[in-house]
This record gives structure tokens, C-alpha cells and sequence, in this order.
């Protein structure tokens, strides 16, 4: 098994992240360096800045209301990461990410090939914000933005845009593109004064309290696996 594979069935991040952490030399598989093409036989010893890596038992899947202030990192060193926010007893990790201006909805779970489905971009997954931007929104605005807006040297994909007051829209978005909703804002002479993310496909932030978390429902993760067509491993 490949060693970034074996790292996010671990629970201890994605393979993305065991991409990067391999890079940083943060990675060894019996007392050697590993590259990101190594290979983890039975047997092996796995270990992460040292330590040994064990597998999780239960995997878990949880929704928190960010605050604004707090950063999408696992990097404890980094001051307000997400994961001594929570304070989870098990490794988790986010699944996308949110910027630390921004609040809102954000999944964090310690299954990492779930990472991997939900942020294929191919996939077209809805992800909701409701924005309030610095002056009265115009129907030109809620035109250019819906049908897409030339940044990052690319036009963004057309997505549903509704105005809710006078300074105030929803936008539902299938990409996932840097700063994406801020930097569309900004092209078309708008700046973006608060931006909270409310849903991420059929997960709904509903009246969670920003700085609180809760596990997924039963419900909420049949749903989520059904639309990603996805099956735990335990």
C-alpha cells in the first residue's frame, strides 16, 4: 500500500497532507525517510515526527460553527488552528478549508479517504455562503457573478446567486478556487465585509452556535456517503 493511502487510513490526516508532510521529511517507514511513492508492507513501522502511527478505531465525522480568527491547520504551532479549537479527543483533520476572516461551516473527520471525494473537484459538490458585501448589491452584480467572473487567470464556473437584502447574498458554488467568493467580490468593485458558509452538500449548519461542534446525524452521514457513493471501512 502506498504510504500516503496507509497515512489516511490511519485517521492521522489526507492523503494530501501526508503528501506534504512526506516532503517535509516529517515521515519515516522503519527507521528511513519515506517518499511519496514508498511502500508500507505488514509489519512495517510508520511514524510521524517520531512516533509510531496506530489506527483508529472509530471513525468520526463532526460539523463546527468557525469562528472568525480561527485557521484551516493541523499545524499545532500555528496560533487559533482548528485543531486545538476543538479539542477532539481523537486526530481529526478538516476536509477543505476556511479562511480565518471567514466562519462558518466546516466537516472535520479522521477519515482521510473520505477527504478525497468530497474535494474532487469533478465530483460538483455544492458548498452555500451567505455574504454581505460593502455597498448595495445591483442586478448587473448578481448577473456577472452567476454566470462567472474572470480571476486567477481563469472564469469562475456560472453558480446560483440570490440576493437576500440590500448588501446581502447567498451563492451556491461547485469549486473550491483560493478565495474564491472574496476575490469574485473584489473584481467586480465589491468588498466582502463578512462571509459565513452555511451548508456543504446536504450538511447544514442550521442553528449551530458559532465556536460549537457536534457529530454528524445517522442520517446526515447515510446521506453524505449515498451522495458520494462512498463505504467506510469500518
Amino acid at each position: 500500500m502506498r504510504i500516503n493511502k496507509f497515512l489516511s487510513e490511519t485517521g492521522v490526516t489526507s492523503r494530501r497532507g501526508a503528501d506534504k508532510w512526506i516532503e517535509d521529511g516529517r515521515i519515516t517507514i522503519n527507521g528511513e525517510l519515506a517518499t511519496v511513492g514508498s511502500q508500507v508492507n505488514e509489519g512495517d513501522v510508520v511514524c510521524v515526527d517520531g512516533k509510531p502511527v496506530k489506527k483508529e478505531e472509530e471513525l468520526v465525522y463532526i460539523v463546527l460553527n468557525k469562528p472568525i480568527g480561527i485557521t484551516s491547520t493541523t499545524e499545532r504551532h500555528i496560533k487559533g488552528n482548528v485543531v486545538d479549537f476543538v479539542g477532539h479527543s481523537k486526530r481529526i483533520f478538516h476536509i477543505g478549508r476556511l479562511d480565518k476572516e471567514s466562519e462558518g461551516l466546516l466537516l472535520l473527520t479522521n477519515d482521510g479517504d473520505i477527504v478525497n471525494e468530497i474535494l474532487r473537484a469533478e465530483n460538483h459538490h455544492e458548498k452555500e455562503y451567505v455574504v454581505q458585501v460593502d455597498q448595495p448589491i445591483s442586478e448587473q452584480f448578481l448577473k456577472k457573478m452567476a454566470s462567472g467572473v474572470e480571476i486567477l487567470d481563469t472564469k469562475t464556473l456560472p453558480c446560483k446567486v440570490e440576493k437576500v437584502s440590500s448588501h446581502v447574498f447567498k451563492i451556491v458554488l461547485e469549486q473550491g478556487l483560493n478565495r474564491q467568493i472574496r476575490r469574485m467580490c473584489s473584481a467586480l468593485g465589491y468588498s466582502v465585509k463578512r462571509l459565513q458558509r452555511i451548508r456543504i452538500m446536504n450538511i447544514h449548519l442550521g442553528n449551530l452556535k458559532v465556536g460549537q461542534w457536534r457529530d454528524l446525524t445517522p442520517k446526515e452521514k447515510a446521506e453524505l456517503f449515498t451522495l458520494l457513493k462512498y463505504q467506510p471501512k469500518n
